[in-house]
């Protein structure tokens, strides 16, 4: 299973930079023993002088003369490598960008020779040929036709128009009350008016 796994390729430019960061890094450990150094002749000196060896202190200021020296060129180159690290990098990413931009080109080349100016035009004859081809069936139909014809067919188109408006009024739901056929009665009314007349029939009438 591990050997069907692809391994990334390395580029001689990925090589270049992991050669260069080595060295950065290989500067930077030698720093720290000059530091190291610097240190101990700092110390060396301050212990002759306490010893009254001052021939002594004074060689070992010189030596952590020299360490500071070399510590100071090792700062220039590592600075020098930093840089040259940071510009190959960056030319690796506009490279990159480059790349794609062609790539990007490229299609739209592909696609231009889809869309030239040929094709268009030959897409616009066919339309209008199109176009002019219907054009000649309805004069041919309309020279054809008496005016008879023609006239059944003006119904026909009617009888279609009304019929799919029907079909459309019966699609649509209608919310609205049914209308009473029957007039209203006012049945109060008509019983007060009974009770009215019973009542007058049993009043005793004076001789």
């Amino acid at each position: 299973m591990g050997g069907n796994q692809s391994i990334p390729k390395v580029t001689p430019q990925d090589r270049a930079v992991l050669d260069l960061k080595l060295q950065r890094d290989k500067l930077k450990q030698y720093q720290k023993k000059l530091q190291v150094i610097l240190d101990r002749e700092h110390e060396i000196a301050k212990a002759n002088l306490a010893a009254n060896r001052k021939d002594r202190a004074v060689i070992a200021l010189r030596r952590r003369k020299y360490q500071q020296g070399l510590l100071s060129k090792t700062d220039g180159q590592l600075e020098k490598l930093e840089q040259l690290v940071s510009t190959i990098e960056f030319s690796l990413i506009e490279v990159s960008v480059l790349h794609g931009l062609k790539q990007g080109n490229d299609v739209l080349k592909e696609i231009h020779k889809e869309m030239n100016i040929e094709s268009v035009e030959k897409l616009l004859d066919e339309s209008h040929e199109a176009q002019a081809y219907q054009r000649e069936i309805d004069e041919m139909l309309s020279s054809h036709l008496t005016l008879d014809d023609e006239d059944a067919v003006q119904a026909e188109l009617r009888e279609l128009q009304a019929e799919s408006l029907q079909k459309a009024e019966t699609r649509q739901p209608s919310n609205l009350p049914s209308v009473p056929k029957a007039e209203p009665t006012d049945t109060v009314a008509d019983a007060e008016t009974g009770e009215s007349e019973r009542e007058h029939e049993r009043v005793p009438v004076p001789a």
